[in-house]
C-alpha cells in the first residue's frame, strides 16, 4: 500500500465510499473505527473469508458516521500482524487507502472467498473459525466447518433415505427448522451419528444450514 501522504481527496472514490456505507453493514459489509482490538477483526475477516468474501471499513463508526484515522498504514499493520499471528491458513487481503479530508483516511480491506477455507482463528484452547450471517461474524459448529470444507470440491452427493432422513423431512414439513441435538432425539441417534447424517443432507442440497448465537439450525433447502 502507498504511503498515505501520497494519497489526494479523490471525488469518486468518497462518493463511492459513502454510497457503500450508506448501505450499511450487512452480510459482506463490516464497519470499525479503529483497529483497537484486532483479535476481533481478525475474526470479521475470517468470518468474510469462509462465507462469500466482504469488505472491512476501518474509521467508519457502527451509526455509519465517516470519522477516518490518522495512522492508517499503523491500523493496517497491527490488522496484519495479528492475522500473521493468529489465523491459519495465512489469510490474503486487498486493500487501499481513502482520504477523506487534509488528515484523516479510511482504510478499505477486502476479503475474497478463500480457496483456502475453512480459515480458523488460533487461541490457547486450540483453534476457532467463524462464518458470516447477515451482520455477525458467529463462531462455527464442527458441522459448519465440515460444510465448508467439503462444499469446496464437492461434485454431487448421493445419501442412504433411511428411516431418520425420513424422520427429518416429515418434522421440517411442519416445522421451520431443527437444531442437531433436536434431530438427535427425534431419530434416537448418538450426537456422532446424527451429525454425520445431517451434514451429508446439507451437501446434498437437500437441508439448508443457518448458524445463529445459539447454535445452527437446519431448515428444507
Amino acid at each position: 500500500m502507498s504511503r498515505s501522504e501520497h494519497h489526494v481527496v479523490d471525488g469518486k472514490k468518497l462518493s463511492d465510499l459513502r454510497a457503500l456505507v450508506a448501505r450499511g453493514e450487512g452480510q459482506h459489509l463490516e464497519f470499525k473505527r479503529k483497529a483497537s482490538f484486532p483479535d476481533k477483526i481478525v475474526r470479521e475477516l475470517i468470518a468474510f473469508a469462509n462465507t462469500g468474501g466482504g469488505t472491512l471499513l476501518i474509521g467508519v463508526d457502527d451509526d455509519g458516521s465517516i470519522q477516518g484515522v490518522k495512522f492508517p498504514e499503523e491500523e493496517l499493520l497491527v490488522i496484519e500482524k495479528e492475522l500473521s499471528r493468529f489465523c491459519k491458513p495465512v489469510l490474503s487481503l486487498q486493500h487501499d487507502l481513502i482520504r477523506i479530508n487534509e488528515k484523516r483516511f479510511v482504510l478499505r480491506v477486502v476479503v475474497a472467498l478463500s480457496e483456502k477455507r475453512p480459515h480458523h482463528w488460533i487461541t490457547p484452547e486450540g483453534k476457532v473459525s467463524f462464518v458470516r450471517e447477515k451482520d455477525k461474524s458467529i463462531r462455527a459448529s464442527r458441522e459448519m466447518v465440515e460444510v465448508i470444507r467439503r462444499l469446496k470440491t464437492l461434485k454431487g452427493m448421493r445419501f442412504p433415505y433411511g428411516e431418520a432422513e425420513q424422520k427429518i423431512i416429515h418434522f421440517l414439513a411442519d416445522h421451520p427448522g431443527i437444531s442437531l441435538p433436536e434431530f438427535s432425539r427425534l431419530a434416537g441417534l448418538s450426537r456422532f451419528m446424527a451429525s454425520r447424517k445431517i451434514i451429508r443432507l446439507v451437501l446434498a442440497n437437500v437441508l439448508r444450514i443457518k448458524p445463529t448465537e445459539k447454535g445452527d439450525v437446519f431448515s428444507r433447502a
